[in-house]
């Protein structure tokens, strides 16, 4: 009795084949005419923080096993080139006043008069939006920074909110309601209703068995993308030391995989059991679908490293179809590449962080508090529906529910951090 060999899995996810149907044929035997076993396909070795010298093994192994991978053809309709501002190296950027914008005395003010007018009405914060948070001056700046990350250099930090002036819920507001101006949509983060997250460490007061993300760690996270169209991200205060905020054109490297390992391309284009969302003990237990996107003339890649390596209290399920070795390496190339040429980003407590999620990759380094000075960021999930790139019908599903599933009553702004649903260690479920 044999289980089935490496190739069988690759065909399999190739086909796009219903889940069951992969799984039953994941774990069926094979009997062989000599009735001899033969080992199971075995994830690769590869871990959530990923290792260079690893990477270039297993690339120089997998080149010298065939030497026509660089000349394998692109995916149908991908491009050979993408020319955009959306493509930049981080060395490209000389000053940070390229993408930072300093709020005057008087925008400073509108904000202000903004809150007092929110609090007048008597509303729940689910209710933030541009018509309840009126900025008459600032707004139209916003709407043309908007602009800058869907058809620009895909970023931009606005300097500085003064959050040691307002409460914790005032800066909930405020942040909801600046950001209403550049999405707004808020797309659903956790169970009930939770549109707002805290990104803090946790480790020193949950135990690491119940921790399956590096937002909530003090360790440093690899390049990725979150969910959605917009990921923003606001300091209401940075580390003692490190935790610098890392970005990088996910679109350059898009054209130096095409150029020099167009197989990768068609690796990342083609399904991946994804333990992730859903998963980790949902129900599907995985799912299939590709990394990356050629829709309406736009490369949209949308992964996160964890949910094929697994991480801390979270690892991935051994009961599911593994990776490949071409997605291992696939998976480096596009930290490695990142993190080439990406761009450090001098976060500071009161800024606030815009990325097209679609298009740039982000990271962190670690980074240490002290008691005086503990990172803490709030996020949100973005999307401008003026200038939203369009969906691929693989994420249509999870964009459906991310930012049309809960009413303005239902939105939920926690006021302490807590763990995601999808991010508990320990088999949790999703939300």
């Amino acid at each position: 009795m044999a289980p089935v060999a490496v190739d069988q899995v690759t065909d399999l996810l190739k086909q796009k084949l219903d889940i069951s149907d992969v799984k039953a044929s994941l774990t069926a035997p094979v009997v062989a005419s000599n009735s001899v076993k033969i080992e199971a396909p075995k994830q690769p070795d590869i871990e959530y923080h990923p290792n260079e010298e690893k990477w270039n093994a297993r690339t120089a192994r997998r080149l010298a096993e065939d030497p026509s991978l660089p000349q394998t053809p692109l995916p149908k309709s991908f491009p050979q080139k993408l020319d955009s501002p959306l493509v930049w190296e981080g060395s490209d950027w000389k000053d940070e006043s390229e993408w930072v914008y300093n709020l005057s005395k008087d925008e400073l003010k509108e904000i202000d008069d903004a809150v007092k007018h929110f609090h007048s009405l008597g509303k729940p914060l689910g209710h933030i939006s541009q018509s309840t948070f009126p900025l008459p001056a600032l707004g139209p700046v916003l709407a043309n920074l908007a602009r800058e990350l869907h058809t620009g250099r895909g970023f931009f930090v606005l300097r500085t909110i003064p959050v040691a002036s307002y409460s914790h819920e005032d800066n909930f507001l405020i942040y909801a309601g600046v950001s209403s101006y550049v999405g707004e949509l808020r797309g659903l983060q956790d169970k009930d209703g939770g549109v707002l997250a805290h990104i803090k460490d946790l480790s020193q007061t949950h135990p690491a068995k119940t921790i399956g993300a590096p937002a909530y760690t003090t360790d440093k996270q690899v390049y990725h993308t979150d969910i959605g169209d917009i990921i923003s991200l606001f300091a209401l205060e940075v580390a003692a030391h490190g935790g610098t905020s890392r970005i990088s054109s996910s679109w350059r490297v898009y054209n130096e995989l095409a150029a020099k390992r167009p197989d990768l391309i068609k690796t990342l284009a083609e399904p991946w059991p994804l333990d992730g969302f859903h998963s980790f003990g949902g129900d599907p237990p995985y799912t299939l679908r590709p990394l990356l996107f050629h829709h309406d003339s736009k490369i949209i890649i949308q992964y996160a490293r964890r949910l094929f390596t697994g991480f801390l209290g979270l690892p991935r399920s051994t009961d599911i179809p593994p990776i490949t070795e071409a997605q291992a390496e696939a998976l480096d190339a596009i930290h490695f590449l990142g993190e080439q040429e990406a761009l450090g980003l001098n976060f500071q407590k009161g800024d606030i962080q815009y990325i097209n999620n679609l298009s740039v990759f982000h990271a962190r380094d670690g980074f240490v508090d002290t008691p005086e000075k503990t990172r803490h960021l709030l996020r949100l999930w973005l999307r401008n529906e003026e200038l939203a790139w369009k969906i691929p019908p693989e994420l249509e599903t999870t964009w459906k529910r991310l930012y049309y599933s809960v009413t303005p009553d239902e939105q939920r702004f926690p006021a302490e951090p807590e763990i995601r649903a999808a991010s508990k260690g320990g088999g949790a479920k999703y939300a």
